[in-house]
């Protein structure tokens, strides 16, 4: 028996949400590196089994910070994020990235940068 594309049972996901602040003299730059984000970076992020990747951007006062959002669909997220990190393209990303960053205190006694956040509800 063969089941529709509607009717094929889709594989659970594990959603994830963290944040971060942002430099606000480098928001120029953070913003247009995503807006241009290199084709290699992207196919990793697939390549790891990362979905619905999205950050988003809030000014609280007169700081800023990042919010990002993303599901992922592997079995294997420990190797996966090991994979993505020894990935060249990905570590040189991030040094375009990073020091637009400013890490929350948490994430700053880890060497981090962003802080994983708790889910407190969710429907479909």
């Amino acid at each position: 028996m063969t089941l529709s594309a509607c009717q094929r049972e889709t594989k659970p996901v594990k959603r994830f949400a963290s944040i971060t602040g942002l430099k606000a003299d480098k928001l120029a730059t953070y913003k247009g590196l995503h807006a241009k984000a290199w084709p290699s970076v992207l196919n990793k992020i697939k390549d790891c089994h990362i979905e619905n990747y999205s950050i988003y951007l809030q000014k609280i006062n007169n700081d800023y910070y990042l919010f990002s959002y993303f599901e992922y669909s592997g079995d294997d997220f420990d190797g996966d994020m090991k994979k993505m990190a020894a990935d060249p393209d990905t570590q040189r990303w991030w040094k375009e990235t990073d020091p637009c960053q400013q890490p929350l205190p948490e994430a700053a006694a880890k060497k981090e940068i962003w802080t994983n956040m708790e889910e407190v509800f969710h429907t479909n």
